[in-house]
């Protein structure tokens, strides 16, 4: 039997990216109410880099994660109060704070060849009785064979799901198509499967739609797109298409379309599209969460975003090596690259 639709929506994690994590709490509370009244099936709260990702090397948020979560469980009446947790980054110990302040669901995120690191915070989270994910980063960096074995192992260490998770916005849709294949090959029937996507080469939309044909049922999407790089699949578009195509789900689209024009727009400091800069993320292969962070390099060192973006995809570079973007700056200055 096929897994019910269930639609995350990841505005108040992800969508922290591009207003460098500066939501008020009362933004945080309203959103999220708003949210819930419309019918969504899970909301994330933290740090756009997880629990406790704020620092200097990710960027301070305007308050703690825990400050964000507050007072929201206890007033949503359909929707799972959910976060994520990048081992390394957040510990045990912050999930079982979490958890006091009524997160049931969490996604453990690992980059898409590390799945190993997640097995403690896995099998933490399921002793804490939460619904517990895994979130296979960076997908394209592994094939879809290689990120399929990597899936299996969170599910041996207790995942009830599992996600491709397109972090670069860099996959095509037969990329989505043969990963989420392979994920079917190996996982149980019993274990869901979730998609994640960025919409660097406008296909946000289109990767959910072909994940959600081939057997994905968790498919992740913010209002007008708010997140990382040219944002995330954009939820009130994906609920639009999901209503042509006769696909049940528990979201109501008018208010979710208000939401997105009237409160989440105007937010945006960096308008959330596609443009040459984050088109380069998708096109260079790049973590989407790194846009502002070569931005800024890019003006104090006289250099082209799209040329650190590019040099970033040649390294490899991965999520959590924000920092290094300055060396790679300096390094190109110093070349005279532009």
């Amino acid at each position: 039997m096929p897994h019910k639709l269930y639609l995350q929506d990841v505005t108040l994690r992800d969508g922290m990216h591009p207003i460098q994590h500066q939501y008020s709490k009362q933004q945080i509370r309203d959103i999220a109410m708003a949210l819930d009244k419309a019918g969504v099936d899970a909301i994330e709260v933290s740090h756009g880099d997880g629990l406790t990702g704020g620092s200097f090397n990710y960027g301070f948020g305007a308050h703690t994660d825990w400050d964000w979560l507050e007072g929201i469980a206890e007033n949503l009446q359909h929707a799972k109060l959910t976060t994520l947790l990048i081992p390394g980054i957040g510990t045990i110990e912050d999930l079982k704070r979490a958890r006091d302040l009524g997160v049931v669901s969490v996604r453990i995120a690992t980059h898409s060849t590390e799945a190993d690191i997640s097995a403690q915070h896995i099998e933490a989270a399921r002793n804490l009785g939460m619904d517990v994910s895994g979130f296979l980063m960076m997908a394209h960096m592994n094939d879809a064979r290689g990120l399929a074995q990597q899936a299996k192992l969170m599910e041996d260490y207790g995942a009830l799901c599992v996600y491709v998770t397109d972090s670069a916005g860099a996959l095509l849709m037969d990329g989505v198509r043969d990963r989420i294949r392979a994920f079917k090959d190996v996982l149980k029937s019993e274990t869901e499967i979730g998609i994640h996507c960025h919409h660097n080469l406008s296909f946000g939309v289109a990767n959910t739609i072909v994940a959600m044909e081939e057997g994905a049922n968790r498919l992740d999407a913010s209002l007008a797109g708010m997140g990382a790089g040219a944002g995330n699949c954009p939820l009130e578009v994906l609920v639009a298409v999901l209503n042509k195509m006769g696909k049940k789900h528990n979201a109501d689209l008018f208010p979710l379309m208000d939401l997105a024009d009237d409160v989440i727009r105007p937010m945006q400091q960096r308008p959330v599209q596609v443009d040459r800069e984050t088109l380069s993320l998708g096109y260079a292969g790049v973590y989407s969460s790194f846009l502002l962070h070569a931005e800024r390099a890019a003006e104090k060192y006289g250099l082209d975003t799209r040329a650190i973006l590019n040099e970033l995809g040649k390294r490899k570079m991965v999520g959590g090596q924000e920092d290094m973007i300055i060396d790679v700056a300096l390094d190109m200055a110093r070349k005279g690259q532009k």
